[in-house]
Order: C-alpha cells, then sequence, then structure tokens
C-alpha cells in the first residue's frame, strides 16, 4: 500500500495482530449472509443479492480491522488497491461482453453450434454432448449459459432416445465447464490470472492445458464407455436442428472469419483487450454484410435506411446484446445474449469479493487463518493441495464460485513466490479446483443453477461430471509428483503486502510456454 502502517503515523493507535476469533467474525458472517441470500433467491441471488451479501460482509471485515488499530483510510487504501489489481480484467469482461453480441449477431456462434450439433447420433449420445457442449463454451466463453441452452435440449432429449437424464447432465456440465476455462473470453479465465498476478490469460490457458486436457479425455472416454454399455435408443435427427438454425441465420464457413481473427492475434500476443474489442466489432461489422435480415430484425425500424440500420445495430449488438425473435424458444435464448451491460453483474460480484478479500488480506485476517495450513504445508505437492482444499472448501461453505478463486487467488500468491513457483502454477490450481467444483455444491450459486436450468438434482448429476472430478485430482497428482511443476528464481527478499511476483519474472529454460 501506498500510505505508511497506522503504527508508524503520529497519534496513531497501535495496530494488534488479529485473534482468530477476528478472523473467524468476517467469514462467518460472509457465510451466514450468502447462505441466507441463496435460501431466499435461489438461483436469482447473483443478481444482486449476493453482492450486497459479498459488500455487508467487507463491511463487518473493516469494523473489525478498525478495531484492530487500522484507521479507515487503510481500510479504504486497501479496497482500493484490491479492487484496482483486477481493473484490467473489468475492462477485459467489458470487451467480453460486446464480443459475444456482435457474434452472435454475425452468426459466428450460430455457425459453431450448426456444426457442433452435426457431431450428435444416438449411440454416441452421451460423448457427443460434452464434445458439443466443449466446443460451445469455447465460443461463447459461459458455461451457464451453455446449460440453460444446448444443455436444457439435450437433457430433455436424453430420455427421447433412451438415454439418462442425470448423465445427459454430467455430460452437459463437464464439456460446459471444459470450454468455459480453455477459452480466452470466459470471465473466470481473465480473471483469475489477473489476480494471481504475472501471468497473462494466455500463459493461464496454457498451463491449463496441461490438467484439463488429460481430464476432458479422460472424460469423454467415461462417457464413451457408458454410451457403449447402455446404447440409447430410438432416433435423432441433427438435420432438423441445422435446418431451423439454417432458417435464421445465414450459416457460412465465412462466419468463422471474426473467431479465426481471434486465433491469430492470440497467437501473436496481441493485449487481451485489445485483441477481444477489436474481434467484437470487427463480427459487428461483418454482421451488417452476413447476415441482413437478422440484423434488420434486431433493428427492428422499417423506416431506417441501410446504413442507418447498420450502425444502429453495430452500436447496439456491441452495448447492450444481440437479440433475435425466431419463434423458436431454444435458439432465441441461445442466440438472444451479450454486451457491455451484460457483464455489470459480474463485475459487481468482483468487486464485492474483491473488496471484502482486500480488507481481510490486508488487516491479517486471511494471514491467520491460513497461518497453520502454510505450517503443515512444507512440500510444493502439500501447497498446491491446501490450495485445492481451500478453494473446494470455500465453495462449500461460501457458497459461491467468486470467493472460492478470489480468496485463494490472494491468499497464497506470495508464498508461491517465496517458493520460487511460477504465478501460472497457482493460477491452474486455483480452476481446477475453485471453478469446476462449484456446480457439485447443491447449495453454491453455480450448483443451484445447474440443478435449477437442468431440471436433474445435484447430487444425481454429481457422480458423471467426470471432467468436475477428474481436474483437483489431476492438479493434486501434479503437486506430488512434480510433473509439468515450473519453476522461477525466489525473490531475494520477502514480496511487498501485495505479495505479487514482478512482470520481470521468467519460467526457468525448459519450462513450458
Amino acid at each position: 500500500m501506498s500510505d505508511p502502517r497506522p503504527e508508524d503515523q503520529p497519534g496513531s493507535r497501535p495496530v494488534r495482530e488479529p485473534s482468530l476469533l477476528d478472523a473467524l467474525i468476517p467469514v462467518l458472517t460472509l457465510i451466514g449472509l450468502i447462505s441466507l441470500t441463496i435460501a431466499l433467491f435461489g438461483t436469482d441471488a447473483t443478481g444482486g443479492p449476493l453482492q450486497v451479501a459479498l459488500f455487508m460482509s467487507a463491511t463487518v471485515a473493516a469494523l473489525v480491522a478498525m478495531k484492530n488499530g487500522h484507521t479507515y483510510t487503510r481500510v479504504q487504501n486497501a479496497v482500493i488497491g484490491g479492487i484496482g489489481s483486477a481493473l484490467a480484467a473489468v475492462f477485459i469482461l467489458l470487451a467480453v461482453g460486446a464480443l459475444i453480441g456482435a457474434w452472435n449477431m454475425a452468426g459466428t456462434i450460430p455457425t459453431v453450434v450448426y456444426y457442433g450439433v452435426g457431431l450428435l447420433s444416438a449411440t454416441w449420445f452421451y460423448p457427443a454432448t460434452a464434445i458439443v457442449c466443449g466446443l460451445v463454451g469455447l465460443a461463447i466463453g459461459s458455461s451457464w449459459t451453455t446449460a440453460a441452452t444446448l444443455g436444457v435440449a439435450f437433457v430433455a432429449l436424453a430420455p427421447l432416445v433412451g438415454a439418462n437424464p442425470a448423465i445427459a447432465a454430467g455430460a452437459v456440465i463437464s464439456g460446459a465447464y471444459f470450454g468455459d476455462k480453455m477459452t480466452p473470453i470466459s470471465e473466470t479465465t481473465v480473471l483469475v490470472p489477473s489476480l494471481v498476478g504475472g501471468v497473462t490469460t494466455n500463459q493461464h490457458i496454457g498451463a491449463m492445458v496441461w490438467t484439463s486436457g488429460p481430464a476432458v479425455v479422460l472424460a469423454i472416454a467415461g462417457f464413451t464407455i457408458l454410451g457403449l454399455m447402455t446404447p440409447p435408443e430410438g432416433a435423432f435427427e441433427p438435420a432438423l436442428v441445422q435446418e431451423e438454425l439454417s432458417r435464421h441465420f445465414n450459416i457460412s464457413l465465412v462466419n468463422f472469419a471474426p473467431l479465426l481473427l481471434l486465433v491469430l492475434l492470440s497467437i501473436r500476443r496481441m493485449p487481451a483487450f485489445l485483441s477481444i474489442f477489436s474481434c467484437a466489432i470487427f463480427g459487428a461489422v461483418l454482421a451488417v454484410f452476413t447476415q441482413p435480415e437478422a440484423v434488420a430484425t434486431f433493428v427492428g425500424d422499417p423506416d431506417a435506411g441501410p446504413i442507418s440500420v447498420g450502425l444502429q445495430a453495430i452500436f447496439t449488438a456491441l452495448a447492450t446484446g444481440f437479440v433475435t425473435d425466431t419463434g423458436n424458444a431454444t435458439i432465441d435464448a441461445l442466440f438472444s445474449r451479450g454486451g457491455m451491460d451484460s457483464m455489470l453483474g459480474t463485475i459487481w460480484l468482483v468487486l464485492g469479493a474483491l473488496s471484502f478479500a482486500a480488507i481481510m488480506e490486508d488487516a491479517g485476517f486471511l494471514e491467520r487463518l491460513v497461518r497453520p495450513v502454510l505450517a503443515a504445508a512444507q512440500s510444493t505437492g502439500r501447497l498446491i493441495a491446501s490450495v485445492v482444499a481451500t478453494c473446494i472448501g470455500l465453495n462449500i461453505i461460501a457458497g459461491d464460485q467468486y470467493v472460492a478463486i478470489v480468496m485463494p487467488s490472494r491468499i497464497y500468491r506470495a508464498e508461491f513466490a517465496k517458493r520460487g513457483l511460477t504465478p501460472r502454477m497457482l493460477s491452474r490450481a486455483v480452476e481446477d479446483s475453485g471453478t469446476v467444483t462449484s456446480p457439485l455444491v447443491p447449495w453454491n450459486s453455480c450448483g443451484a443453477y445447474m440443478a435449477g436450468v437442468l431440471g436433474v438434482a445435484t447430487g444425481a448429476y454429481l457422480p458423471y461430471c467426470f471432467f468436475n472430478l477428474l481436474s483437483p485430482v489431476i492438479s493434486l497428482i501434479y503437486g506430488f509428483t512434480g510433473f509439468r511443476i515450473e519453476h522461477i528464481e525466489p525473490p531475494a527478499e520477502a514480496p511487498g503486502p501485495a505479495g505479487l511476483p514482478t512482470q520481470g519474472d521468467q519460467l526457468t529454460e525448459g519450462s513450458p510456454t
């Protein structure tokens, strides 16, 4: 922090080291308030109540910190510093919202779905469901949207072809979360490396390839075995779905142009915001020429000229998202989303979680809670196991994915730097445990959401979420065996209060990039 510690200021009260009770009071408050919001609002809690709970918990943490001698100015600066560490991610999230709206309007995402649905067959229903949801998750960067659209359709289709809806739900969630983790337009994939510091989104994804890759391959193998053991009965015609899509969008390989441009810019290491927002603008402009009917319907102004319609569509899709009205509820739900404003709720949630975590860290509460854990984590394997256990524990106790990824990212980053582990080892461990296990907890906001939209109880689909169950296990195996664990030179001095490795830290020779 830029301001001196209170005890160094004339006339300030000495700062007392927090007791275990001091550290527990904000955590217990958080648990109670989040549980209350989920009980009262269910899956709608993320629409505002959960954010309020986080700010209320941050207020309690601030009061306890001030009771221990911290000044209000120091607490305020801690919050500003914590939020400032993720401002780059906030801009990227806004760009992602713009990109999703533009790509829906340009037919890019509908084209991905069109060719993805073509992979389905009755015999290979489970693995095909996981693959299609994975591809769509990669394209749209949202596990929730993938599950709420294609996921709902696949689970509803399951009994019609003789498949088990619970297994189908597990395949949907496995594919959706794999796609969500491995795309640079995902909220959590952007957020986690920005919290850890010293690692870019592309570096973070590169590290996750080594854990998520084997996990998804094993998951698809598991779904294949289940499908072969109990082959579905009945018939499914993907051509009917493709025909419906082609009625409302001009399906063409040209629609892949924005996606290919994003891949190219990512390979050339273009900054994330510039590459994502540039591809959003490109997709919106492309839509005017490739989807004229959809654009005209979207604008809904028959008196406007073609130039006016195109400009209105571009600005509206980037700002508030694309909306289609085809009369087909599934298609409308899948492709009517995006826009910068669609990310405001997520940003609000992130700000609340960051505020709470920043106060907890600066006041010494997190260090007090983690001290016994770190004392027992003498090896790299035990340290990674501590991260995994903390993330899963927060998903269970706090009931929210963002708390489960924000707090461990901040708690452990100084220790990883101290032990000479690259920042992306921490970001990978956080995603392998905090992100993917959230839908496995019934009272977690993600678990409640998945059960609600898919119509399958969390306990019923949990055993079949192979990717989500395998990811933390593989991360633990790597930690204890040392496989694909990257090191840097530890800092000559202990890290400062933020515990961030510097941008100059480099991977050791021979480490993967």
